[in-house]
C-alpha cells in the first residue's frame, strides 16, 4: 500500500509555469511537490516540429532566478527552449514526481486530496500549471473520414521539407497557422492555400531588422481601449491592403483578441510575401470534405494532398475542475494569472493568461503572486497559533495565581 504524500503545495505540471511557481515557493521556504504526467521535463516542447521558434524575443525568455536563454537567435528555436527548461528543472530534481497522472481532485476540510496513478497526495494549496495549449483542438467537418488525402493538426507539422512537391491546404492563419505558412514559404510545396473564416491579426516579426516584440513593455503602458486602433493602423502600414489578396482583417481587434480570448498576434516571416507573389492563395472558410476534395464556403473545391489544421488548442481542464465553478464557458480558468480562485480557497491557476511580453514573463508574474499569497497565509496562520498559545499560557498563569491565593 502506498503511503499518502502530504505537503503545503502541490503543483500539477512541470512546464515553465509550474517550474517558475516552484522556484518562488522554494525562495520562501514553502514545501511543495510537482506532479508531472510525462517521464521528462519539456515533453510537449519536444513533440512540436523541429523548426518551431518562439514568437517572443529572447529578451523576454527567462524564468525567475535564472539567466536568459544562451542563444544568439532573436526568436529561440525549440531545442533551445527544451535545454533551458531541462536545466532549470534540475534544481528541483527530488521534488518532481514523473509519470504521475492526476485522476481526480476533491477538497475536504480545507485540504486538497489529489488521487493519482501513483497514490494519494494531500495539500493546503493546489497550483494548476498544465498549460493553456495542452491538447490540439481538431474540429470535425462533414466527410472528413472519406477524404483520400492526409489531415493533420499543426502540432504534428513536422519538417517543412516533407511538404515539398505537395499541394497543401492550411486551415487557419492565426499564430500557429502563420508559423506553418512561414515555414512553407521557405520550402518548395507545389501549391499552398490558406483557408480563413476571419483574417488574422498579423504583424511583421521585424521592421528594418528590429523586432517589434521588443516593444512589448511599451504596449502594456497604453490603455486597453487604445490597443485595437493602434494595431489596426500598424497592419496596413506594414503590409498594405491584404484584402486585395483575400486576407481580411479579423472583426475583433488584435489587442482585444489577446486580452479577452488569449489569441496572440501572428508574426509574419515570409507568409505575406508568398501571398502577394501568388505562391500562396487565400481562400474562404472550410465547410466539409469529400473523398477527393476540401469544400469551401464559396462553393469552391480544393484538391489538396495534405490538410494542416491550425485550429488551436485547448486547456483540457473540464474533467478535473469543470464542476468547481472555476472555469469559463471555453474551459479556461476564470482567474488565469496566479489569483486565488474565490470559490475554491487554496486553488491557483498559472500559465493560462497572456501578456504582450509572452508566456515566460507571465509565468514569473503569476509565480510571484501565488508564492507571496501563500507565504502571507502561512505567516497569518502562524501568528494566530502563537496568539492562541500566548492566550492559553496567560490563562494558565492566572489560574495558578488564583489557586495560590486561596
Amino acid at each position: 500500500m502506498k503511503v499518502p504524500h502530504s505537503t503545503t503545495a502541490i503543483i500539477i505540471g512541470a512546464g515553465l509555469s509550474g517550474l517558475a511557481a516552484a522556484f518562488e515557493l522554494r525562495a520562501r521556504n514553502i514545501p511543495f511537490t510537482i506532479l508531472e504526467a510525462a517521464d521528462r521535463v519539456a515533453d510537449p516542447w519536444r513533440a512540436r516540429h523541429p523548426k518551431l521558434r518562439l514568437n517572443i524575443h529572447r529578451h523576454f525568455a527567462s524564468l525567475p532566478g535564472h539567466h536568459a536563454l544562451r542563444n544568439a537567435d532573436t526568436f529561440l528555436p525549440r531545442d533551445a527552449v527544451v535545454d533551458y527548461l531541462s536545466e532549470y528543472a534540475s534544481q528541483f530534481a527530488t521534488d518532481i514526481h514523473f509519470e504521475t497522472r492526476v485522476l481526480s481532485i476533491r477538497r475536504e476540510d480545507d485540504i486538497w486530496q489529489i488521487e493519482t496513478n501513483r497514490g494519494s497526495y494531500f495539500s493546503a494549496h493546489l497550483i494548476v500549471a498544465t498549460g493553456r495549449e495542452k491538447v490540439p483542438d481538431m474540429p470535425i467537418w462533414p466527410g472528413m473520414e472519406e477524404f483520400g488525402g492526409q489531415i493533420i493538426h499543426a502540432a504534428d507539422f513536422g519538417d517543412p521539407s516533407e511538404y515539398d512537391g505537395k499541394k497543401v491546404l492550411v486551415i487557419g492563419a492565426g499564430n500557429s497557422g502563420t508559423d506553418v505558412l512561414n515555414h512553407l514559404s521557405r520550402s518548395n510545396p507545389a501549391q499552398v492555400w490558406v483557408s480563413v473564416r476571419h483574417g488574422p491579426s498579423i504583424l511583421p516579426s521585424r521592421v528594418f531588422g528590429f523586432s517589434l516584440q521588443r516593444l512589448a513593455n511599451l504596449f502594456t503602458l497604453f490603455p486597453k481601449w487604445s490597443l485595437d486602433p493602434i494595431f489596426s493602423i500598424m497592419q496596413p502600414a506594414f503590409f498594405g491592403n491584404l484584402r486585395r489578396y483575400g486576407l481580411r482583417r479579423h472583426v475583433m481587434g488584435g489587442g482585444s483578441r489577446m486580452l479577452k480570448d488569449g489569441v496572440t498576434f501572428a508574426l509574419d516571416d515570409g507568409f505575406v510575401s508568398a501571398l502577394k507573389s501568388g505562391r500562396f492563395a487565400a481562400v474562404s472558410e472550410t465547410v466539409g470534405f469529400s473523398s477527393h476534395a476540401v469544400e469551401l464556403a464559396s462553393g469552391r473545391k480544393i484538391h489538396a494532398d495534405v490538410v494542416i489544421c491550425a485550429t488551436g488548442y485547448r486547456a483540457d481542464l473540464n474533467e478535473l475542475f469543470g464542476h468547481m465553478g472555476a472555469l469559463d464557458d471555453k474551459g479556461y480558468p476564470l482567474h488565469p494569472m496566479g489569483q486565488e480562485d474565490p470559490q475554491n480557497p487554496g486553488l491557483w491557476f498559472t500559465g493560462y493568461g497572456l501578456l504582450f511580453q509572452g508566456f515566460f514573463h507571465a509565468a514569473g508574474i503569476s509565480a510571484n503572486r501565488i508564492a507571496t499569497h501563500i507565504e502571507m497565509r502561512a505567516n497569518a496562520s502562524s501568528q494566530t497559533q502563537s496568539s492562541r498559545h500566548l492566550s492559553h499560557g496567560v490563562n494558565q498563569g492566572v489560574q495558578s495565581l488564583e489557586g495560590a491565593g486561596r
